[in-house]
């Protein structure tokens, strides 16, 4: 089986032959392809951080098995790791975080055992780096929540726990502020759980979880969120087992999988041949599971337990009354374990059924689309306009284009409602948002709205615009604060 290896920048390319070299030793039936990504890559001109061939080779093989990659700063370049997560679509982002003993942590002295598994979408949010400055004083940034994207993730996250024989699984989200985003993602989160009864489902909002987190984490099995609330909590997750050097990180899509250290490229000790492989041999034993080869991944995880249980160490963490070993002995000791097993948390082993990661070919983008439930109509325009007048002022000017078809019912500004009721003490900036709604009720078009785009413009600078629609009885939008 042929997979596509990234060695990455920094401490990559030791750590990574580290745990090739484990691979190895365990007569892992794979064969590598070398392909060329990282920070050196965008020094040669390649803005998203890979060939052309490279991308070819992860295309064609299905699986790529990548160390840390550094993005230049400063250059205006997308991150290459969240460039190639989007492109390949790999949707769910799976880190397992599990006491490791020998691993000292404030849970493991109080004899708290943590197994917890984290999976954060990977697509949306505001990592589609969607951003705008619609005046020189305010900046936007787009949060997409989408319902094919949720129910993509959170469908595997379930599909997982049960694999996994969980017994809970929890939604972690902000749908009491964000009604609508994080409301969607918390709808399909229990539209999903019915068709997993065995699973307790429940739902925590993320301020809550992190501080339960860090009080009881071994309450928690499964928790799913969206891809920013995600990546802060399954950062501090790793902060409870001993820090990013033990977070292993598993990239799923349909199509291809990526499997790397979340880490950092460490560039300060690179060359060095001291940085610890720990997370890139956890993420590589977890993509020897993906694609079958369960017997290598529990040889090698049990030789890693044994080892760390046995107090072998790098420099940067355990017992500082041993001599810390480097990255080439520390890979050396746990293939002097295989065949041992630790005290605790053993793996079972299990005969390989290797498959293949090598994708279908497809000919298109695929479109992911729901049934809409009811008929969509347009009941009226959020105009952002950009203005240092006051609201009252604004409000007399907007009312003189509301013509006979619009309603201006609420000014608001950062989302606080500043007319027609508000409060002298709410410091503005120089944008706000205008509502404008149908004044009969009945349903507008695109062409009422661009007729009063044209109407507006004539007094203000107009940022942007978003419709405001309905399904039904469901609105579409959130209120201001305070309307």
């Amino acid at each position: 089986m042929k997979i596509a290896v990234a060695k990455g920048d920094g401490i990559g390319p030791e750590i990574m032959d580290a745990v090739l070299r484990i691979f190895e030793a365990n007569n892992t039936p794979l064969e590598y392809e070398f392909v060329d990504m990282g920070k050196w890559v965008f020094d040669k001109g390649f803005n998203n951080g890979m060939t052309p061939e490279a991308k070819m080779s992860i295309e064609t093989l299905g699986l790529l098995f990548k160390g840390p990659m550094e993005t230049p700063k400063g250059k205006g370049v997308k991150s290459i790791n969240v460039t190639a997560r989007k492109t390949w679509n790999t949707f769910a982002n799976k880190r397992a975080f599990q006491t490791l003993h020998g691993v000292d942590t404030v849970f493991s002295k109080a004899g708290i055992p943590i197994d917890i598994t984290v999976v954060r979408e990977n697509i949306e949010d505001t990592y589609g780096g969607i951003e705008h400055m619609l005046t020189h004083d305010v900046a936007l940034s787009r949060r997409f929540i989408t319902r094919p994207g949720s129910m993509q993730v959170i469908r595997y996250a379930f599909e997982m726990a049960r694999q996994k024989n969980a017994k809970r699984i929890t939604c972690g989200h902000k749908a009491n502020i964000m009604k609508i985003t994080d409301g969607l993602f918390l709808e399909c989160f229990y539209e999903v759980a019915k068709e997993f009864p065995e699973l307790k489902a429940d739902d925590i909002i993320v301020d809550d979880l992190c501080m339960k987190l860090v009080t009881r984490p071994d309450t928690f099995d499964v928790v799913v969120l969206t891809n920013l609330q995600g990546d802060i909590v399954s950062d501090l997750c790793a902060g409870l087992v001993g820090g990013l050097g033990f977070a292993p990180s598993a990239n799923i899509g349909d199509h291809i999988s990526i499997f790397e250290a979340v880490h950092g490229t460490a560039p300060d000790i690179a060359g060095k041949n001291i940085a610890n492989p720990t997370a890139l041999l956890l993420s590589g034993i977890a993509m020897l599971r993906h694609v079958g080869l369960t017997e290598n991944a529990a040889i090698i995880e049990n030789a890693l337990l044994y080892t760390l249980e046995s107090g072998v160490r790098t420099g940067d963490f355990g017992d500082r009354n041993k001599p810390a070993v480097n990255t080439t002995e520390f890979a050396e000791a746990i293939i002097a374990n295989f065949g041992k097993k630790p005290e605790q948390g053993a793996k079972e082993i299990i005969a390989n059924k290797p498959g293949t990661p090598a994708p279908f070919k497809l000919e298109q983008n695929s479109m992911m689309v729901s049934k809409e439930g009811e008929k969509e109509v347009i009941t009226g325009v959020d105009m952002f306009i950009e203005s240092d007048e006051q609201p009252h002022v604004i409000a007399h000017k907007c009312q003189r284009h509301a013509g006979v078809k619009f309603s201006l019912v609420n000014i608001s500004n950062r989302g606080t409602q500043v007319w027609p009721t508000g409060s002298v003490y709410t410091n503005l900036v120089n944008q706000y948002n205008v509502r404008f709604e149908s004044l009969d009720g009945s349903a507008l078009s695109q062409q009422d709205i661009i007729g009063l785009y044209v109407s507006l413009s004539g007094n203000f600078k107009i940022c942007s615009l978003e419709l405001l629609n309905m399904w039904g009885e469901k609105k579409g939008y959130s209120l201001a604060q305070g309307q």
